[in-house]
């Protein structure tokens, strides 16, 4: 147990509810839990993302590994390969290696997110995009460097779940 919420730091099965796990708050891109503690998972990492209106999940960005969303309620604009689609609860989106993306929230919305691990350094490109830049997701130049990326924004914070983040019923 942290001040903030459960963690799991141990090798084998565990069962953790999301409003008891530790969260992270990144304010304008959101709030999100992962389930781990120190010890990261091995093979791919899973968030849940809490995402008001004009936040994103992260900034517009391409990896040489899988990652996977699905939406569980709300609305949010998936930029993608610069191009804009609507996605609503129930949308799953895949995203090969290579795949530029971010996704913004429109309203309200709780995201799941998979990842592969072992990316590897320089494994992630924030490339300059018009589309991204429209809702605040893009950078101003292209980099490898996440803190060059983030620049700016404030650093994220644990945080304890707050209450009615995550719906009670889909």
């Amino acid at each position: 147990m942290s001040r903030n919420g459960l963690v799991a730091d141990i090798p084998g099965w565990f069962v953790l509810n999301a409003r008891e796990s530790r969260w992270r708050e990144t304010g304008p891109l959101g709030a999100f839990c992962t389930f781990e503690g120190k010890r990261r998972f091995p093979q791919f990492g899973i968030n849940i993302s809490v995402l008001e209106s004009g936040e994103a999940m992260a900034r517009y960005h391409r990896e040489n590994a899988q990652e996977d969303f699905l939406v569980l309620s709300g609305v949010c604009v998936l930029i993608i390969e610069g191009e804009e689609r609507t996605l609503r609860p129930w949308d799953f989106v895949h995203c090969p290696p290579g795949t530029e993306h971010v996704i913004v929230a429109k309203e309200t919305a709780v995201v799941v997110a998979v990842g592969a691990r072992g990316r590897g350094r320089g494994a992630t490109v924030y490339p300059v995009s018009k589309a991204a830049a429209r809702h605040g997701a893009s950078v101003a130049r292209e980099t490898t460097k996440s803190a060059e990326a983030y620049a700016g924004l404030p650093r994220w914070q644990w945080a304890p779940y707050e209450e009615g983040w995550l719906p009670d019923r889909l």
